[in-house]
Protein backbone atom coordinates (compact mmCIF):
# COMPACT_ATOMS: atom_id res chain seq x y z
CA UNK A 1 0.00 0.00 0.00
CA UNK A 2 1.37 3.42 -0.96
CA UNK A 3 2.33 5.74 1.89
CA UNK A 4 0.32 8.95 2.21
CA UNK A 5 1.91 12.02 0.65
CA UNK A 6 3.54 14.37 3.17
CA UNK A 7 1.59 17.63 2.76
CA UNK A 8 0.55 19.08 6.16
CA UNK A 9 0.06 22.51 4.58
CA UNK A 10 -3.04 21.10 2.91
CA UNK A 11 -4.47 19.90 6.25
CA UNK A 12 -6.50 22.62 8.02
CA UNK A 13 -6.07 20.78 11.33
CA UNK A 14 -2.24 20.65 11.10
CA UNK A 15 -0.40 22.95 13.52
CA UNK A 16 2.61 24.87 12.11
CA UNK A 17 5.96 24.59 13.86
CA UNK A 18 7.05 28.07 12.73
CA UNK A 19 4.78 31.05 12.12
CA UNK A 20 5.76 34.43 10.73
CA UNK A 21 2.98 36.89 11.47
CA UNK A 22 3.24 40.29 9.80
CA UNK A 23 7.02 40.35 10.19
CA UNK A 24 8.85 43.47 8.99
CA UNK A 25 12.54 44.22 9.31
CA UNK A 26 14.03 47.62 8.52
CA UNK A 27 17.63 48.78 8.44
CA UNK A 28 17.24 52.56 8.58
CA UNK A 29 15.20 53.56 5.53
CA UNK A 30 15.68 50.18 3.83
CA UNK A 31 12.97 47.55 4.31
CA UNK A 32 14.56 44.08 4.08
CA UNK A 33 11.42 42.12 5.04
CA UNK A 34 8.04 43.65 4.26
CA UNK A 35 4.98 42.47 6.24
CA UNK A 36 5.68 38.78 5.71
CA UNK A 37 3.31 36.04 6.90
CA UNK A 38 4.15 32.36 6.38
CA UNK A 39 3.70 28.98 8.13
CA UNK A 40 6.29 26.17 8.14
CA UNK A 41 5.37 22.71 9.41
CA UNK A 42 7.21 20.09 11.42
CA UNK A 43 9.45 17.71 9.42
CA UNK A 44 9.43 20.00 6.39
CA UNK A 45 12.48 20.64 4.27
CA UNK A 46 11.65 24.25 3.43
CA UNK A 47 13.70 26.27 0.93
CA UNK A 48 14.02 30.05 0.78
CA UNK A 49 15.02 30.86 -2.79
CA UNK A 50 15.73 34.19 -4.39
CA UNK A 51 18.38 36.53 -5.83
CA UNK A 52 20.86 38.45 -3.73
CA UNK A 53 19.20 41.17 -1.66
CA UNK A 54 15.71 39.62 -1.69
CA UNK A 55 15.66 39.19 2.14
CA UNK A 56 16.11 35.42 2.51
CA UNK A 57 19.24 35.63 4.70
CA UNK A 58 17.67 38.32 6.89
CA UNK A 59 14.67 36.06 7.43
CA UNK A 60 16.97 33.21 8.51
CA UNK A 61 18.98 35.43 10.84
CA UNK A 62 15.76 36.47 12.60
CA UNK A 63 14.90 32.78 13.07
CA UNK A 64 18.36 32.13 14.50
CA UNK A 65 18.14 35.12 16.86
CA UNK A 66 20.90 37.24 15.29
CA UNK A 67 18.35 39.89 14.26
CA UNK A 68 15.10 41.05 15.86
CA UNK A 69 12.04 41.96 13.78
CA UNK A 70 11.02 45.61 13.65
CA UNK A 71 7.37 44.57 13.63
CA UNK A 72 5.40 41.33 13.91
CA UNK A 73 5.83 37.95 15.63
CA UNK A 74 7.93 34.85 15.05
CA UNK A 75 6.45 31.78 16.75
CA UNK A 76 8.31 28.49 17.29
CA UNK A 77 5.98 25.73 18.43
CA UNK A 78 3.50 28.37 19.57
CA UNK A 79 6.04 30.45 21.54
CA UNK A 80 7.10 33.96 20.47
CA UNK A 81 10.87 33.84 20.05
CA UNK A 82 11.33 37.29 18.51
CA UNK A 83 13.28 38.52 21.54
CA UNK A 84 14.75 35.21 22.78
CA UNK A 85 18.61 35.12 22.55
CA UNK A 86 20.17 32.61 20.15
CA UNK A 87 21.58 30.29 22.83
CA UNK A 88 18.13 29.93 24.44
CA UNK A 89 16.37 28.76 21.29
CA UNK A 90 15.84 25.16 20.16
CA UNK A 91 17.42 26.20 16.87
CA UNK A 92 20.82 25.38 15.35
CA UNK A 93 22.45 26.89 12.32
CA UNK A 94 24.90 25.44 9.83
CA UNK A 95 26.99 28.15 8.19
CA UNK A 96 28.28 28.22 4.64
CA UNK A 97 31.90 28.26 5.90
CA UNK A 98 31.10 25.35 8.28
CA UNK A 99 33.00 27.16 11.13
CA UNK A 100 34.77 24.02 12.33
CA UNK A 101 37.43 24.31 15.04
CA UNK A 102 40.71 23.57 13.21
CA UNK A 103 42.53 22.40 16.37
CA UNK A 104 39.83 19.87 17.33
CA UNK A 105 39.27 16.42 15.84
CA UNK A 106 36.10 15.44 14.02
CA UNK A 107 34.90 13.71 17.21
CA UNK A 108 35.57 16.76 19.39
CA UNK A 109 33.94 19.15 16.92
CA UNK A 110 30.72 17.13 17.06
CA UNK A 111 30.91 16.84 20.87
CA UNK A 112 31.54 20.55 21.46
CA UNK A 113 27.93 21.68 21.92
CA UNK A 114 27.03 18.69 24.08
CA UNK A 115 29.94 19.36 26.44
CA UNK A 116 28.90 23.01 26.70
CA UNK A 117 25.54 21.78 27.99
CA UNK A 118 27.35 19.74 30.69
CA UNK A 119 26.16 16.40 29.39
CA UNK A 120 27.70 13.31 30.98
CA UNK A 121 30.64 11.63 29.27
CA UNK A 122 28.57 8.57 28.40
CA UNK A 123 25.75 10.69 26.94
CA UNK A 124 28.24 12.69 24.86
CA UNK A 125 29.97 9.56 23.56
CA UNK A 126 26.70 7.82 22.64
CA UNK A 127 25.37 10.87 20.82
CA UNK A 128 28.63 11.53 18.95
CA UNK A 129 28.81 7.89 17.81
CA UNK A 130 25.22 8.13 16.59
CA UNK A 131 26.03 11.25 14.55
CA UNK A 132 29.20 9.66 13.13
CA UNK A 133 27.16 6.67 11.93
CA UNK A 134 24.44 8.91 10.52
CA UNK A 135 26.94 10.92 8.47
CA UNK A 136 29.22 7.94 7.69
CA UNK A 137 32.27 9.48 9.37
CA UNK A 138 33.26 6.71 11.81
CA UNK A 139 36.65 6.15 10.12
CA UNK A 140 37.51 9.85 10.33
CA UNK A 141 36.67 10.53 13.99
CA UNK A 142 40.29 11.17 15.00
CA UNK A 143 41.22 13.38 12.04
CA UNK A 144 41.45 17.16 12.01
CA UNK A 145 39.34 19.23 9.58
CA UNK A 146 42.28 19.91 7.26
CA UNK A 147 42.85 16.15 6.90
CA UNK A 148 39.45 15.43 5.31
CA UNK A 149 37.73 16.49 2.08
CA UNK A 150 35.32 19.38 1.58
CA UNK A 151 32.32 17.06 1.46
CA UNK A 152 33.40 15.37 4.68
CA UNK A 153 33.85 18.73 6.43
CA UNK A 154 30.32 19.60 5.34
CA UNK A 155 29.07 16.40 7.00
CA UNK A 156 31.01 17.18 10.20
CA UNK A 157 29.30 20.58 10.39
CA UNK A 158 25.93 18.92 9.80
CA UNK A 159 26.59 16.28 12.49
CA UNK A 160 27.58 18.99 14.99
CA UNK A 161 24.40 20.95 14.22
CA UNK A 162 22.19 17.87 14.73
CA UNK A 163 23.96 16.56 17.84
CA UNK A 164 21.83 18.66 20.19
CA UNK A 165 18.60 17.43 18.52
CA UNK A 166 17.19 20.88 17.67
CA UNK A 167 13.58 21.38 16.65
CA UNK A 168 14.79 23.47 13.74
CA UNK A 169 18.00 23.41 11.70
CA UNK A 170 18.92 26.39 9.54
CA UNK A 171 21.25 25.86 6.59
CA UNK A 172 22.80 28.96 5.03
CA UNK A 173 24.08 28.07 1.53
CA UNK A 174 25.47 24.80 2.98
CA UNK A 175 26.69 23.35 -0.33
CA UNK A 176 28.03 26.50 -1.95
CA UNK A 177 31.70 25.58 -1.36
CA UNK A 178 31.44 22.15 -3.01
CA UNK A 179 32.09 21.29 -6.64
CA UNK A 180 29.09 20.43 -8.79
CA UNK A 181 29.35 16.63 -8.68
CA UNK A 182 29.93 16.53 -4.92
CA UNK A 183 27.14 19.05 -4.39
CA UNK A 184 24.68 16.84 -6.24
CA UNK A 185 25.67 13.80 -4.16
CA UNK A 186 25.45 15.76 -0.90
CA UNK A 187 21.95 17.03 -1.72
CA UNK A 188 20.60 13.49 -1.52
CA UNK A 189 22.60 12.86 1.68
CA UNK A 190 20.95 15.89 3.24
CA UNK A 191 17.51 14.64 2.26
CA UNK A 192 18.26 11.19 3.69
CA UNK A 193 19.53 12.59 7.01
CA UNK A 194 16.56 14.96 7.32
CA UNK A 195 14.14 12.08 6.76
CA UNK A 196 15.90 9.84 9.29
CA UNK A 197 16.10 12.47 12.06
CA UNK A 198 12.67 14.05 11.45
CA UNK A 199 14.19 17.50 12.08
CA UNK A 200 12.67 20.50 10.33
CA UNK A 201 15.21 21.96 7.88
CA UNK A 202 15.13 25.45 6.41
CA UNK A 203 17.68 26.02 3.68
CA UNK A 204 18.65 29.37 2.17
CA UNK A 205 20.02 29.16 -1.34
CA UNK A 206 20.19 30.97 -4.65
CA UNK A 207 20.72 27.67 -6.49
CA UNK A 208 17.39 26.80 -8.11
CA UNK A 209 18.36 23.20 -8.86
CA UNK A 210 19.40 22.66 -5.25
CA UNK A 211 16.13 24.06 -3.90
CA UNK A 212 14.03 22.03 -6.35
CA UNK A 213 15.91 18.83 -5.45
CA UNK A 214 15.89 18.87 -1.63
CA UNK A 215 12.81 20.85 -0.63
CA UNK A 216 9.26 19.72 0.10
CA UNK A 217 8.21 23.34 -0.52
CA UNK A 218 9.97 26.31 -2.06
CA UNK A 219 9.34 29.97 -1.23
CA UNK A 220 10.49 32.30 -4.01
CA UNK A 221 11.32 35.71 -2.51
CA UNK A 222 11.47 39.12 -4.14
CA UNK A 223 12.15 42.46 -2.46
CA UNK A 224 11.36 41.29 1.05
CA UNK A 225 8.17 39.41 0.15
CA UNK A 226 7.31 35.86 -0.82
CA UNK A 227 6.23 35.89 -4.45
CA UNK A 228 5.03 32.26 -4.42
CA UNK A 229 5.31 29.29 -2.10
CA UNK A 230 4.45 25.77 -3.23
CA UNK A 231 5.90 22.36 -4.04
CA UNK A 232 8.75 22.34 -6.60
CA UNK A 233 6.60 20.89 -9.39
CA UNK A 234 3.91 23.56 -8.99
CA UNK A 235 6.49 26.35 -8.81
CA UNK A 236 7.99 25.12 -12.08
CA UNK A 237 4.89 24.09 -14.02
CA UNK A 238 2.40 26.70 -12.74
CA UNK A 239 4.19 29.93 -11.74
CA UNK A 240 1.85 32.66 -10.54
CA UNK A 241 3.79 35.58 -12.03
CA UNK A 242 6.25 36.46 -14.77
CA UNK A 243 8.91 37.02 -12.08
CA UNK A 244 8.63 33.45 -10.74
CA UNK A 245 8.46 31.94 -14.23
CA UNK A 246 11.57 33.83 -15.30
CA UNK A 247 13.51 33.12 -12.09
CA UNK A 248 12.92 29.35 -12.02
CA UNK A 249 14.71 27.50 -14.81
CA UNK A 250 14.74 28.36 -18.52
CA UNK A 251 11.60 29.83 -20.00
CA UNK A 252 10.28 31.43 -23.20
CA UNK A 253 8.17 34.52 -22.62
CA UNK A 254 5.86 35.39 -25.54
CA UNK A 255 4.10 38.72 -25.05
CA UNK A 256 0.89 39.69 -26.78
CA UNK A 257 -2.75 40.67 -26.48
CA UNK A 258 -5.28 38.08 -25.40
CA UNK A 259 -8.56 37.37 -27.13
CA UNK A 260 -11.16 34.92 -25.84
CA UNK A 261 -11.76 31.80 -27.91
CA UNK A 262 -15.22 30.28 -28.44
CA UNK A 263 -16.35 27.53 -26.09
CA UNK A 264 -17.52 25.29 -28.96
CA UNK A 265 -14.92 22.69 -29.90
CA UNK A 266 -12.81 23.40 -32.94
CA UNK A 267 -11.56 20.66 -35.23
CA UNK A 268 -9.21 21.21 -38.07
CA UNK A 269 -10.55 20.31 -41.51
CA UNK A 270 -9.15 17.01 -42.73
CA UNK A 271 -6.85 17.36 -45.69
CA UNK A 272 -5.36 14.68 -47.89
CA UNK A 273 -1.60 14.53 -48.01
CA UNK A 274 -1.75 13.98 -51.76
CA UNK A 275 -4.60 13.79 -54.24
CA UNK A 276 -6.09 10.32 -54.48
CA UNK A 277 -5.82 8.77 -57.96
CA UNK A 278 -8.88 8.24 -60.06
CA UNK A 279 -10.67 4.97 -59.19
CA UNK A 280 -9.82 2.12 -61.52
CA UNK A 281 -12.96 0.82 -63.28
CA UNK A 282 -13.93 -2.81 -62.80
CA UNK A 283 -13.07 -4.86 -65.92
CA UNK A 284 -16.13 -5.82 -67.97
CA UNK A 285 -16.40 -8.93 -70.16
CA UNK A 286 -15.61 -8.14 -73.79
CA UNK A 287 -18.53 -8.94 -76.14
CA UNK A 288 -17.93 -11.09 -79.24
CA UNK A 289 -16.66 -9.00 -82.08
CA UNK A 290 -19.00 -8.58 -85.03
CA UNK A 291 -17.64 -9.89 -88.35
CA UNK A 292 -15.78 -7.28 -90.28
CA UNK A 293 -16.79 -6.13 -93.78
CA UNK A 294 -13.82 -8.02 -95.24
CA UNK A 295 -14.95 -11.20 -93.55
CA UNK A 296 -18.51 -10.70 -94.82
CA UNK A 297 -17.37 -10.17 -98.50
CA UNK A 298 -14.58 -12.79 -98.55
CA UNK A 299 -15.32 -16.00 -100.58
CA UNK A 300 -16.73 -18.73 -98.40
CA UNK A 301 -16.09 -22.47 -98.98
CA UNK A 302 -18.95 -24.50 -100.58
CA UNK A 303 -19.90 -28.09 -99.80
CA UNK A 304 -17.43 -29.55 -102.37
CA UNK A 305 -14.63 -27.50 -100.84
CA UNK A 306 -15.46 -28.82 -97.36
CA UNK A 307 -15.47 -32.43 -98.62
CA UNK A 308 -12.09 -31.96 -100.28
CA UNK A 309 -10.78 -30.36 -97.07
CA UNK A 310 -12.00 -33.23 -94.90
CA UNK A 311 -10.58 -35.94 -97.24
CA UNK A 312 -7.34 -34.39 -98.51
CA UNK A 313 -6.25 -31.71 -96.03
CA UNK A 314 -7.64 -33.02 -92.76
CA UNK A 315 -4.59 -35.27 -92.12
CA UNK A 316 -2.51 -32.07 -92.21
CA UNK A 317 -4.80 -29.31 -90.79
CA UNK A 318 -7.46 -31.27 -88.99
CA UNK A 319 -11.17 -31.55 -89.60
CA UNK A 320 -13.09 -28.47 -90.71
CA UNK A 321 -15.01 -26.78 -87.85
CA UNK A 322 -17.73 -24.21 -88.39
CA UNK A 323 -17.38 -20.85 -86.60
CA UNK A 324 -20.50 -21.62 -84.60
CA UNK A 325 -18.83 -24.72 -83.19
CA UNK A 326 -15.70 -22.75 -82.16
CA UNK A 327 -17.66 -20.65 -79.68
CA UNK A 328 -17.79 -21.55 -75.96
CA UNK A 329 -20.99 -23.22 -74.85
CA UNK A 330 -23.43 -21.07 -72.88
CA UNK A 331 -23.07 -21.24 -69.03
CA UNK A 332 -25.06 -23.85 -67.16
CA UNK A 333 -27.77 -22.91 -64.66
CA UNK A 334 -25.41 -23.63 -61.71
CA UNK A 335 -22.70 -21.43 -63.22
CA UNK A 336 -25.24 -18.74 -64.03
CA UNK A 337 -26.37 -18.55 -60.37
CA UNK A 338 -22.80 -18.23 -58.99
CA UNK A 339 -21.99 -14.55 -58.09
CA UNK A 340 -19.18 -12.93 -59.99
CA UNK A 341 -15.90 -12.62 -58.05
CA UNK A 342 -15.00 -9.20 -56.58
CA UNK A 343 -12.62 -7.19 -58.70
CA UNK A 344 -8.98 -7.35 -57.64
CA UNK A 345 -7.71 -4.30 -55.69
CA UNK A 346 -5.43 -1.92 -57.52
CA UNK A 347 -1.68 -2.44 -57.04
CA UNK A 348 -0.10 -1.12 -53.83
CA UNK A 349 1.75 1.53 -55.80
CA UNK A 350 -1.52 3.22 -56.71
CA UNK A 351 -3.43 2.76 -53.45
CA UNK A 352 -5.16 5.97 -52.31
CA UNK A 353 -3.05 7.99 -49.83
CA UNK A 354 -4.05 7.97 -46.17
CA UNK A 355 -5.92 11.03 -45.02
CA UNK A 356 -4.27 12.93 -42.15
CA UNK A 357 -6.17 15.16 -39.79
CA UNK A 358 -4.69 17.89 -37.62
CA UNK A 359 -5.06 17.36 -33.87
CA UNK A 360 -8.24 18.57 -32.21
CA UNK A 361 -7.77 21.87 -30.37
CA UNK A 362 -9.56 22.12 -27.01
CA UNK A 363 -12.31 24.71 -26.90
CA UNK A 364 -12.15 27.89 -24.86
CA UNK A 365 -9.12 29.63 -23.44
CA UNK A 366 -7.29 32.43 -25.19
CA UNK A 367 -5.76 33.29 -28.54
CA UNK A 368 -2.66 35.45 -28.02
CA UNK A 369 -1.90 37.88 -30.86
CA UNK A 370 1.86 38.34 -30.61
CA UNK A 371 2.91 39.73 -34.02
CA UNK A 372 1.24 41.47 -36.93
CA UNK A 373 0.52 39.18 -39.84
CA UNK A 374 1.17 36.04 -37.80
CA UNK A 375 -1.44 33.52 -36.61
CA UNK A 376 -2.22 33.82 -32.89
CA UNK A 377 -0.79 31.43 -30.34
CA UNK A 378 -3.54 29.27 -28.84
CA UNK A 379 -3.60 28.77 -25.06
CA UNK A 380 -6.61 26.58 -24.31
CA UNK A 381 -5.85 26.76 -20.57
CA UNK A 382 -5.85 30.57 -20.48
CA UNK A 383 -8.36 32.45 -18.34
CA UNK A 384 -10.99 34.14 -20.58
CA UNK A 385 -11.14 36.95 -18.01
CA UNK A 386 -7.77 38.11 -19.37
CA UNK A 387 -9.29 38.87 -22.80
CA UNK A 388 -8.31 42.28 -24.12
CA UNK A 389 -5.29 42.59 -21.80
CA UNK A 390 -1.55 42.39 -22.33
CA UNK A 391 -0.41 38.91 -21.32
CA UNK A 392 2.70 36.74 -21.35
CA UNK A 393 2.75 33.08 -22.37
CA UNK A 394 5.29 31.26 -20.17
CA UNK A 395 6.58 28.29 -22.18
CA UNK A 396 9.32 25.92 -20.99
CA UNK A 397 11.89 24.92 -23.66
CA UNK A 398 11.30 21.19 -23.16
CA UNK A 399 7.66 21.72 -24.16
CA UNK A 400 8.74 23.02 -27.59
CA UNK A 401 9.47 20.60 -30.43
CA UNK A 402 11.76 21.45 -33.34
CA UNK A 403 11.66 19.97 -36.86
CA UNK A 404 12.55 20.81 -40.45
CA UNK A 405 9.10 19.95 -41.77
CA UNK A 406 5.94 21.69 -40.58
CA UNK A 407 4.21 19.38 -38.09
CA UNK A 408 0.52 18.91 -37.33
CA UNK A 409 0.21 20.84 -34.05
CA UNK A 410 -2.01 23.42 -32.41
CA UNK A 411 0.78 26.02 -32.49
CA UNK A 412 3.53 26.24 -35.09
CA UNK A 413 6.17 28.97 -35.48
CA UNK A 414 8.73 29.26 -38.25
CA UNK A 415 12.22 30.50 -37.56
CA UNK A 416 15.97 30.14 -38.07
CA UNK A 417 18.47 28.43 -35.78
CA UNK A 418 20.82 31.09 -34.40
CA UNK A 419 22.69 29.09 -31.78
CA UNK A 420 22.90 25.59 -30.30
CA UNK A 421 23.93 24.76 -26.73
CA UNK A 422 25.10 21.15 -26.47
CA UNK A 423 24.75 19.89 -22.88
CA UNK A 424 25.42 16.20 -23.41
CA UNK A 425 22.05 14.69 -22.62
CA UNK A 426 20.11 17.52 -24.26
CA UNK A 427 20.66 20.27 -26.81
CA UNK A 428 19.08 23.70 -26.56
CA UNK A 429 18.28 25.40 -29.87
CA UNK A 430 17.99 29.20 -29.95
CA UNK A 431 15.58 29.98 -32.78
CA UNK A 432 14.76 33.48 -34.02
CA UNK A 433 11.13 33.84 -35.10
CA UNK A 434 9.13 36.72 -36.60
CA UNK A 435 9.94 40.11 -35.10
CA UNK A 436 13.31 39.01 -33.74
CA UNK A 437 11.86 37.11 -30.79
CA UNK A 438 14.19 34.34 -29.61
CA UNK A 439 12.61 31.01 -28.65
CA UNK A 440 14.47 28.15 -26.98
CA UNK A 441 13.61 24.54 -27.79
CA UNK A 442 15.17 21.52 -26.12
CA UNK A 443 15.65 18.06 -27.60
CA UNK A 444 17.00 14.93 -25.94
CA UNK A 445 20.17 13.66 -27.61
CA UNK A 446 18.99 10.11 -28.22
CA UNK A 447 21.20 9.91 -31.32
CA UNK A 448 24.88 10.62 -31.77
CA UNK A 449 25.66 14.22 -32.61
CA UNK A 450 26.93 13.30 -36.08
CA UNK A 451 23.48 11.97 -37.01
CA UNK A 452 21.46 15.05 -36.01
CA UNK A 453 19.89 16.82 -38.97
CA UNK A 454 19.42 20.36 -37.56
CA UNK A 455 22.31 22.79 -37.36
CA UNK A 456 23.09 26.50 -37.41
CA UNK A 457 21.23 28.75 -39.87
CA UNK A 458 18.68 26.03 -40.68
CA UNK A 459 15.08 27.04 -41.36
CA UNK A 460 12.97 25.10 -38.84
CA UNK A 461 9.49 24.78 -37.42
CA UNK A 462 8.75 25.05 -33.70
CA UNK A 463 5.57 23.50 -32.35
CA UNK A 464 3.80 23.04 -29.04
CA UNK A 465 0.38 22.00 -27.77
CA UNK A 466 -2.49 24.30 -26.84
CA UNK A 467 -1.91 23.57 -23.14
CA UNK A 468 1.90 23.60 -23.04
CA UNK A 469 2.25 27.13 -21.65
CA UNK A 470 0.89 29.20 -18.77
CA UNK A 471 -0.76 32.56 -19.46
CA UNK A 472 0.26 35.30 -17.00
CA UNK A 473 -0.52 38.97 -16.69
CA UNK A 474 2.17 41.19 -18.17
CA UNK A 475 3.56 43.14 -15.23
Amino acid sequence: MAEPVFAPWNDPAAKPLIQFKGVTKRFGDFTAIDDLTQDIFECEFFALLGPSGCGKTTLMRMLAGFEEPTEGQILLDGRDIAHVPPNKRAVNMMFQSYALFPHLSVYDNIAFGLRREKKSKDEVHARVQEMLRLTRLERFAARKPHQISGGQRQRVALARSLAKAPKLLLLDEPLGALDRKLREETQFELMDIQEKTGTTFIIVTHDQEEAMTVATRVAVMNEGKIAQVSTPDVIYEAPNSVYVADFIGDVNLIRGTAKARPEAPEQAVETAVEQSPEPIPTPQPTPAAAPTAAQQTAPQPNDIGRVLHDRVLSPIFGKWIDDEQRRLPPPSKAEDSTPAPAPSPPPASVQPAEVKSAPDIPAGGLAIHWADGQPPVIAANGDPAMAGQSVVLSLRPEKVSIAKERPDAANTLRGKVIDIAYLGNISTYHVEIEGGTMIKAQAANTRRIARRDITWEDEVWLSFTATAGVVLMDA
